[in-house]
């Protein structure tokens, strides 16, 4: 099979990088700037005690928002791929564990958030969404090189080639799973 060019894949990474950045800022920002509502979301899940809420409710958005600007500014894009990553999936398991108990809510993903009436409910949508975004975290966790980033900047996410004097190499695959492929 015929590998695809490296500025192809450098491409793909930063709109992948750019894409998961974007929806970070946005989930975060929405949340943050409504903090109540945000209260309101993360109750209506009911699986965290009571005490636990109010918490998460302010954590979670300023978790979203560090994990967009970092993305944005293409700094630690692996670790914060695979920290997206696992983000994305408690996500989606608490959308999942809400439909399976019959609760009736919307996600809060986006802002809102809480209980709707019945049949409002948009469970496989927004299952569906979020699986999409960690298809992208999970793409830069893979292969984190991206074009405009301050790993690249920094030299980070690059090999050396053995016996090669140090001399950083582009092509050189800088994990198992890089040079798996």
């Amino acid at each position: 099979m015929r590998r695809l060019p490296q500025p192809v894949l450098d491409t793909i990474g930063t709109l992948a990088r750019l894409g998961l950045a974007a929806v970070w800022l946005v989930s975060g920002g929405v949340k943050i700037a409504d903090p109540g509502q945000t209260y309101i979301a993360v109750q209506a899940y009911d699986v965290l005690p009571q005490a636990l809420v109010r918490p998460a409710a302010t954590a979670l958005p300023l978790l979203e928002l560090a994990l967009g600007l970092l993305l944005l500014a293409g700094l630690a894009t692996r670790w914060v791929a695979g920290v997206s990553l696992l983000l994305l999936a408690v996500l989606i398991a608490g959308i999942a564990q809400s439909w399976a108990r019959g609760l009736s809510i919307d996600c809060g993903c986006f802002g809102g958030g809480g209980r709707v009436a019945a049949g409002q409910t948009q469970y496989p949508q927004e299952i569906l969404r979020d699986t999409g975004f960690a298809l992208l975290a999970l793409w830069l966790l893979v292969r984190p090189r991206t074009w405009a980033s301050l790993d690249g900047w920094l030299g980070w996410g690059r090999g050396k080639k053995p016996g090669n004097s140090g001399e950083v190499s582009d092509d050189y695959p800088t994990s198992i799973a890089e040079g798996n492929r």
